[in-house]
């Protein structure tokens, strides 16, 4: 296969302010595509706000209006419109290209970070890692009882030159010129026979961290707060009328961070092909999406066991795309945020980002963190441990300070 023109993705950034930006992607067709434009958009910091999708199962055409999760976020453009390239069908082939010491393949690395403790150091880090466009596998943080912080990311390279020193070198710059004075050594290094860690969690916290409950025809968590539970909200519609040949889906919800990449993710993991599809936001917060689909045996969906399966899946993953309680963890006190994987074994993107955001806006120190692997009877998911550190503010040991901090831990995630 040879190198995409240009004109495969073609990104119109904004010339003002507050305006969204247009990515337009223009390539051959494959099952889960919007999937993975998605996420590699919500990787990069952008919110899809609008879009429109077709195809004729040959060849795709995609448009979407994005705009920043954060006005403060500097995007590389180049760099979104390279990994949007790589992704297309017709562009499996690396983008950045080192003749010198070209990677032989993806590989993984080991981050060494040595500092001195202090609130949204973590957070901090986290965020250079994301604008750096490296990708965090799997952490782990712990804090000594003198104050000194030892982190440890295995990560990889969305721009694939971590293999080389310049990489390396300012991978490592960029976090001394962030962090101060509180770092003591910064080490960057292969990972040898890299394999997912696998969270192991007591049958208590598990049962209820996975276990969802239906009530009034709605998903329901004791976890969310009263307003939240109106906010969780959402109307699935299928219907054999309109099309000869597709199945229509209307989604009507409240907007929120990353809600396409749940839609898109969902349908990927069932097998489920996209014909058309629109989506639209309105100035109150709500989202509008229809698609026209099909299995993958070019066929409406039609029976109805199949229909319920898809629309209950597709509001279970809306309402709930993210878990997110406190458990106890011996005589600590234990935040852990679970996400669905999917079936091709990637997690969700920046969710470590947004919880030590969060966790920094509430003053709250992080004694140690950990990302794994955990598997129920029905999927993966990926499992994020956080102990945390008792304060004054918000004593961990009150009810009321527990459940603020998952409600603004889910908000943050949820973008609410």
């Amino acid at each position: 296969m040879g190198v995409a023109s240009d004109d495969v993705v073609v990104i119109e950034v904004a010339k003002r302010a507050g305006e969204p930006s247009v990515v337009t992607v223009n390539c051959p067709d494959q099952t889960g595509l919007g999937c993975d434009i998605c996420r590699v958009i919500l990787e990069f910091g952008l919110c899809i706000t609008r879009g429109d999708v077709s195809t004729d199962g040959r060849w795709c055409y995609v448009v979407f209006w994005v705009v920043k999760l954060s006005a403060s976020m500097n995007i590389q453009w180049e760099n979104l419109k390279n990994r949007l390239m790589s992704i297309c069908p017709s562009c499996f082939i690396p983008f950045y290209f080192d003749l010198v010491n070209p990677p032989t393949s993806a590989q993984v690395y080991l981050l060494k970070l040595f500092s001195v403790d202090r609130k949204g150091l973590l957070h901090d880090v986290t965020q250079v890692l994301c604008e750096l466009e490296l990708l965090i596998h799997w952490v782990k943080v712990s804090t000594t009882p003198d104050g000194r912080v030892v982190d440890l990311f295995f990560i990889t390279d969305g721009m694939e030159l971590l293999h080389t020193k310049e990489r390396q070198d300012e991978t490592c710059e960029r976090l001394i010129a962030v962090l101060g004075e509180s770092v003591n050594r910064c080490e960057i290094q292969l990972a040898v026979d890299f394999q997912q860690g696998v969270s192991s969690l007591p049958p208590v916290a598990a049962e209820e961290l996975f276990s969802l409950e239906l009530c009034d025809g709605e998903f329901c968590s004791q976890a969310l707060s009263p307003d939240m539970k109106k906010l969780k909200k959402a109307n699935v519609n299928i219907d054999n009328s309109l099309s000869p040949s597709h199945t229509l889906l209307q989604i009507q919800c409240v907007d929120q961070k990353g809600l396409l990449y749940d839609i898109m993710r969902t349908l990927k993991d069932c097998d489920i092909q996209i014909a058309y599809g629109r989506f639209l936001s309105d100035m109150k917060g709500s989202r509008e999406v229809d698609l026209f689909i099909q299995q993958t045996d070019g066929k409406k969906i039609v029976d109805p066991v199949k229909q319920d399966i898809l629309s209950s899946r597709l509001r279970l993953e809306m309402l709930h795309p993210m878990r997110v309680m406190i458990a106890n963890r011996g005589p600590d006190i234990e935040l852990l945020v679970a996400n669905p994987v999917e079936m091709s074994g990637k997690g969700r993107p920046r969710v470590f980002y947004h919880v030590t955001l969060a966790l920094k806006l509430l003053g709250i120190c992080i004694f140690s963190a950990e990302i794994g692997r955990h598997t129920t009877s029905e999927r993966q998911w990926e499992v994020y441990r956080f102990l945390l550190d008792d304060g004054l503010e918000l004593p961990l040991a009150n009810s009321q300070s527990r459940s603020q901090i998952v409600d603004t831990v889910r908000r943050t995630l949820m973008g609410l």
